[in-house]
């Protein structure tokens, strides 16, 4: 719903976009592309997928209509060479990204593509792969990941969204943060070894793992983080920013 919100995360997104200017493209790794390979998405013209059921009927029916860029699809798969990514033609933008880039880039002029997360390969290859796409952001090139810090459905408070923090989310949504102030990421490389804390926070990868992608391709640079807050108890907001 914060596709079509106003509140204090949609308007960090917009003066997020404001700050970037304008990139030459972004690459989106969203947590809704969570399949048994890597591909990228390499149509003109992706379509706007609305991948999810049960909201107000005015959610279907946004439409973002950025353009895609085979070009860059083609650029971001020799980046990742030696690795096998295919071409795709059939996905589009899911919510993932276009919830976001609704406010970050809303009048739409900004070439588009998603790169699918693999499932079937450990969180260490997905780190490996976002610090192959490293180069990118020195050529114009937005790496944006979307996905959750903490995300756990089954304690959300579904209605609710002033409810107070559950303190495993507190903490782990903090000792992520002191991680990235230290550089240190192995440890979220790893981040099942982290405790009970990690495992109520991230109780399956597909949200988790576009921060990987995101510090593979930030490694030495000034973390910050435009926008924070944890969301009906247990949905973290934090964003991640590397320059």
């Amino acid at each position: 719903m914060n596709a079509l919100a106003d509140n204090p995360y949609t308007e960090a997104w917009r003066e997020l976009g404001a700050s970037l200017g304008r990139p030459r493209g972004v690459l989106c790794i969203s947590a809704h592309w969570y399949v048994g390979s890597t591909m990228v998405t390499a149509m003109a013209r992706p379509r706007t997928i609305h991948d999810f059921g049960g909201f107000p009927p005015e959610l279907s029916e946004v439409q973002y209509r950025a353009p895609g860029s085979p070009s860059l699809a083609g650029e971001v798969r020799d980046r990742l060479s030696p690795f096998d990514v295919g071409l795709d033609e059939a996905w589009g933008l899911d919510h993932g990204t276009w919830s976001v880039l609704v406010h970050m880039f809303p009048d739409a002029d900004v070439p588009v593509v998603q790169l699918s997360i693999d499932r079937s390969e450990p969180a260490s290859f997905h780190y490996r792969l976002g610090a192959a796409l490293a180069p990118l952001s020195s050529e114009g090139i937005l790496v944006l990941g979307s996905g959750n810090v903490v995300h756990n459905l089954e304690t959300y408070a579904w209605g609710d969204h002033g409810a107070d923090a559950f303190d495993w989310a507190v903490r782990f949504d903090s000792e992520v943060r002191r991680l990235l102030d230290d550089d240190t990421h192995q440890p979220l490389v790893r981040y099942e070894e982290l405790g009970p804390d990690a495992q109520l926070s991230v109780p399956t990868p597909d949200h988790f793992l576009p921060l990987l992608y995101v510090m593979g391709s930030g490694v030495g640079r000034a973390v910050s983080y435009p926008v924070a807050g944890i969301e009906g108890g247990s949905i973290s907001m934090l964003a991640v920013r590397f320059d």
